[in-house]
């Protein structure tokens, strides 16, 4: 099934990501949601865009930019979770860290994720079953192993990667216990879900986040990471996350190496 609609996905993807940057590169205005957060016509045009072309695959959509349907209409369907542009804050900042998210959710489980980097033109994807890549923008053979991502291999801590906008005193405590059994940690900061790109390519090891999150900035990386090794828990009770819940929110969580230790 993923085989068959990725191509067009994709295609969709490079699509909302040259308005996107053609926006990003102008003077733009920036609007205020009822929620605080802030929104921009790329995040419009870039949900207008994903949107319709996920719809197409005849999978109910859950975007961040539409209204999301009573939790008794969705609550047993499989869907896709859909940010159209993660980091609307590093956006309006231009600090060129922001990226579009798209998970496929089944049975609270993220199944497979594309996360796209509309800056450097890069894509990674991946999931249960579906072998994780990493590709450029407009990549002819999409399939080819020698995209394929690797294994996580590492089992020490070198570096946490970390919000850039938020911070508590609690990730200084956590890093500082890990060190009595890692060494000396160093500390990566970035805006959106371009973290796990960091993760799956081992830059860094882990990720920690005690700011409130939502299910779509979250599950394309989950599905990626996990298909390699790694994992996304709570932190309160060390379970993987789950999504298509009630309450959209996530709970604080760690992205690790499933064999990665920690204090």
């Amino acid at each position: 099934m993923i085989k068959e609609f990725l191509p067009k996905i994709l295609d969709s993807i490079y699509e909302a990501s040259k308005a996107i940057m053609n926006i990003y590169k102008s003077d733009f205005d920036v609007e205020i949601k009822k929620d605080e957060s802030p929104v921009t016509l790329a995040d419009k045009t870039s949900n207008n865009i994903l949107f319709k072309a996920l719809k197409e695959t005849g999978i109910e959509v859950i975007s961040e930019e539409e209204v999301i349907p009573d939790y008794e209409l969705r609550k047993h369907k499989t869907l896709w979770l859909l940010d159209p542009l993660d980091g609307t804050k590093e956006f309006i900042n231009k600090s060129d860290e922001f990226c579009i998210c798209i998970a496929l959710i089944e049975n609270g489980v993220s199944i497979f994720g594309i996360i796209a980097d509309p800056v450097n033109q890069l894509i990674i994807f991946g999931g249960r079953d579906f072998q994780a890549a990493k590709i450029s923008y407009n990549e002819e053979d999409i399939f080819n192993p020698s995209h394929q991502l690797q294994t996580l291999s590492k089992t020490e801590i070198e570096n946490v990667i970390y919000s850039r906008t938020h911070h508590t005193p609690r990730i200084d405590f956590f890093i500082k216990n890990q060190e009595q059994i890692h060494g000396p940690i160093n500390r990566i900061r970035k805006g959106s879900a371009l973290k796990f790109f960091d993760l799956v390519d081992e830059n860094a090891q882990v990720y920690i986040r005690l700011w409130p999150t939502m299910e779509w900035d979250i599950a394309a990386g989950h599905a990626i990471y996990g298909s390699i090794g790694g994992e996304v828990i709570e932190l309160t009770n060390f379970e993987s996350l789950v999504y298509n819940k009630k309450n959209l929110k996530n709970p604080q969580f760690l992205a690790k190496p499933k064999n990665l230790k920690l204090k």
